[in-house]
């Protein structure tokens, strides 16, 4: 493994992630870089069936492949039709939970879909492609497999890596199906190596372990010289990891996430988050991210509406961003004069440490009982700060106070109270 810290790279792919702050390991930069220079380079990232869509935890890994693409290389999406009945255990308190094969097919369509937004497909040296590792692991002789692979796995290696020794240290159980988990992604790579001519892998850092075992599986059996590359893991400044809220996964489908929500989500970017995010997410050059970043007071809004919007264009199409955008000015403006809503004070100590939902319903008079509350709710009838709220139990608290200091919760259209902390 070399340490990314040098910045002189040849290669474009390269110099952008470098730049940009997606380098958190690789197997050789050096020797990646001198292949990637020479010409097209086919790479692949692996991803789960695990739901309908994926959410903005996942953004990262597709933005590699759009960079690489933009510098002249091959992306290989691969969808985990195979892997997916295994599970992954990297870095997870517990086993999840296995799906059949009708939910890891529906849940594959549904992934399919975002792909189309960031990358072009077709038979070209640098078109996309996407293929599904059930074409080859459905088929394995269990007995052939572990004699022609087994042996070139050592298992005292296979727990020294992070993502199985920190579950094992916690005393968590790790099942055999779990465990094999690795092996089955190494093969992954071999086989894409041999029928895709692939020499490089990427994922998260939660996947080093898992990409190392592919990468000396594939130089063992097939003697070719192939690489693996990590970025870093993201949480916001505050430590919140990244495609998660108080309101649930941040989507990148719009049919489990509507297009101004996934706007309001990065306009709601920690200030310390902006250039970062700006870097990662967006495409904007250096010195537009550089300007950006700089501005400082209420001034740093202006830079996370284009972060929202440069995001949502990428994701859901220049015109579903500015139309978000535009709703959310419209929004603020209603909000700027909701000084003749009616408020309701509330001790400052019980919002630090959160009210549920269908309590503060009750309690401020939108509801005249809990249960009305929880049916309010769950119906799709309560909102907080605009958003629907989607748990009834969800906990409210100083971390939703709005740029007004208050907390505007709805029941409605027309139903609204300021929540104001004294």
């Amino acid at each position: 493994m070399t340490a990314p810290q040098k910045t002189d790279f040849r290669s474009e792919f390269l110099r952008e992630l470098s730049a940009r702050g997606y380098i958190h390991q690789c197997t050789d930069l050096d020797a990646l870089d001198a292949k990637l220079e020479k010409g097209p380079v086919a790479a692949y990232i692996g991803f789960d069936c695990t739901a309908d869509s994926l959410h903005v935890g996942g953004l990262i890994q597709i933005m590699l492949l759009r960079w690489l693409q933009k510098t002249g290389h091959k992306p290989i999406v691969l969808m985990g039709g195979g892997t997916s009945k295994v599970g992954d255990p990297s870095f997870k308190d517990e086993a999840r939970k296995l799906i059949t094969e009708e939910e890891i097919q529906r849940n594959m369509d549904g992934i399919k879909k975002v792909f189309s937004k960031y990358l072009t497909f077709g038979d070209g040296p640098t078109d996309a492609v996407m293929v599904n590792n059930a074409d080859w692991l459905d088929n394995i002789n269990y007995l052939e497999f572990l004699r022609d692979y087994g042996v070139h796995f050592s298992v005292n290696r296979m727990l020294s890596f992070d993502s199985v020794k920190l579950r094992l240290d916690r005393e968590q159980s790790l099942s055999f199906l779990e465990f094999n988990y690795m092996i089955l992604q190494a093969y992954d790579f071999m086989e894409l190596n041999k029928r895709r001519d692939c020499l490089l892998q990427m994922g998260g850092s939660d996947q080093w372990g898992n990409i190392v075992n592919g990468v000396d599986l594939t130089r063992r059996i097939s003697q070719n010289e192939v690489y693996g590359l990590t970025s870093p893991l993201l949480t916001t400044s505050s430590g919140v990891k990244m495609g998660k809220t108080v309101g649930g996964a941040v989507w990148l489908n719009e049919e489990r996430l509507s297009v101004y929500d996934f706007w309001q989500y990065w306009r709601n970017t920690e200030d310390a988050d902006v250039g970062r995010f700006l870097r990662l997410f967006t495409e904007l050059s250096e010195d537009e991210i550089q300007k950006l970043e700089a501005m400082q007071g209420a001034d740093i809004n202006e830079a996370k509406k284009i972060l929202a919007t440069e995001v949502t264009r990428l994701c859901h199409g220049i015109e579903a961003a500015e139309a978000a955008a535009e709703t959310a000015r419209k929004a603020f403006e209603e909000r700027s004069m909701s000084a003749d809503l009616p408020s309701h004070d509330i001790e400052k100590s019980r919002l630090e440490e959160g009210i549920p939902a269908f309590l503060l319903f009750k309690e401020i008079s939108l509801a005249n009982s809990n249960s009305e509350a929880r049916k309010l709710i769950k119906g799709g009838g309560g909102r907080l700060n605009d958003t629907q709220i989607k748990d009834d139990s969800l906990s409210i608290s100083l971390s939703d106070l709005n740029d007004e200091g208050s907390i505007k919760i709805s029941a409605g259209k027309k139903r609204h109270i300021l929540v104001k902390p004294v």
